[in-house]
């Protein structure tokens, strides 16, 4: 069991490294969830032409073409590419998402985004006029389009087909990293170089301070937006390198280790339905703030390991969040409960958790994807079981 142990290590530490599992978009930034180390393009003619969709290529295309002009690109009806290897739905699942017509659609690290739609799954990638083969962020907008974040920009898919938005539609850059669409009906994007809106035509700069960049990643900026959240004040939530921006439609804020944040590299935040406001990050695990005071909880519950990407609340108001080459924690409000192999876990960094309208459980991230059921988790393949 120890050398198998090692072996899983030692497989995601290839990853991390580009050496493995991420195909020549991704490169890691020595953590679980993979990012684009190069910005690229991928527009078309301004006029927004329609491309007709392409046959399946039979091999998965996560090139792009050398060629753009300013404008974005529409994929008429789009087709499914081909399925990844035989098991595994992808090496790396970094998003899930269910929309309003009921289709789960998962986030890979490589392979585009596949959809579950009830009846089959089917993947979409750049040959398929999707916009990227990494996918950070999925939402769906009051009008029921599903937009996508990846390394290659904003893709927007109306149910019929994808139109593909990058920096020459106003995005600060085309490296993608979280999408939230506020309760207004707003599409947000975070980026490698800031924050944008989307105002129905283009995307418009939203201006942060600038921050540190933490260099003990492979990819970073003073300008980089991990996660955008929203709470139920209506305030809009920043993570960035230099702790969280709040911004209450006129003022920004920050608060960071100076007010007693457990780190100032944030990657997550999300408000609890007691109101508690919850942090996920990179050097000191997780915290939350109650009022005007800071808890650590990491600190208090004896959790091990530093490096958390993610924090999810379920439905029954409990808290999910994974650490990597720890496992994924469960807080019920009472006590803590951490899932690894032994409970069917064995991912050693897994990125997202959600739950969907049945109820029930998904996690993602390195090895794939994740359904919890009956206390443990089992391992999903795109043979199901669904």
């Amino acid at each position: 069991m120890r050398y198998r142990r090692l072996e899983v290590v030692a497989a995601f530490l290839l990853c991390v490294l580009g050496l493995a599992c991420a195909p020549d978009s991704e490169r890691s930034e020595s953590t679980a969830r993979h990012r684009a180390d190069s910005e690229s393009s991928a527009t078309a003619d301004p006029e927004r032409s329609a491309v007709s969709n392409p046959e399946p290529t039979g091999e998965l295309d996560t090139g792009r073409s050398a060629a753009s002009t300013p404008g974005p690109t529409a994929a008429a009806d789009p087709g499914p590419s081909v399925y990844p290897e035989q098991g595994a739905i992808s090496a790396f699942v970094r998003r899930i998402f269910q929309d309003s017509r009921g289709h789960l659609w998962f986030g890979t690290n490589g392979d585009g985004v596949a959809r579950y739609d009830g009846d089959r799954l089917a993947y979409f990638s750049i040959a398929d006029g999707f916009g990227g083969v990494a996918v950070r962020g999925i939402v769906e907008d009051r009008d029921g389009n599903v937009w996508f974040g990846t390394e290659g920009g904003v893709t927007r898919y109306d149910g019929a087909s994808f139109t593909n938005f990058t920096a020459a539609d106003g995005l600060p850059a085309d490296d993608v990293w979280c999408l939230l669409v506020d309760r207004s009906g707003v599409l947000w994007v975070g980026t490698r170089e800031g924050a944008s809106r989307w105002d129905g035509g283009t995307f418009v700069d939203f201006t942060l301070p600038e921050s540190q960049p933490d260099y003990t990643r492979g990819v970073t900026s003073a300008r980089i937006v991990h996660n955008i959240a929203q709470d139920r004040r209506g305030r809009l939530w920043f993570a960035t390198n230099g702790g969280a921006y709040i911004h209450d439609g006129t003022h920004l804020s920050n608060v960071s280790t100076k007010d007693g944040l457990c780190g100032d590299n944030v990657n997550c935040v999300i408000e609890a339905r007691n109101g508690d406001i919850w942090f996920a990050t990179h050097h000191h695990a997780v915290c939350f703030r109650r009022g005007e005071s800071f808890i650590d909880f990491s600190a208090q519950h004896g959790v091990q390991g530093i490096e958390t990407w993610d924090i999810y609340e379920g439905r029954d108001g409990d808290i999910w969040f994974p650490v990597e080459n720890d496992g994924l924690y469960r807080w019920d409000g009472i006590s803590l409960t951490l899932f690894t192999a032994e409970l069917g876990m064995d991912s050693p960094g897994i990125q997202c958790t959600y739950q969907d309208r049945q109820g029930r459980l998904w996690a993602g991230g390195y090895l794939g994807l994740y359904r919890l059921e009956g206390g443990r988790f089992i391992k999903i393949s795109k043979d199901g079981p669904w």
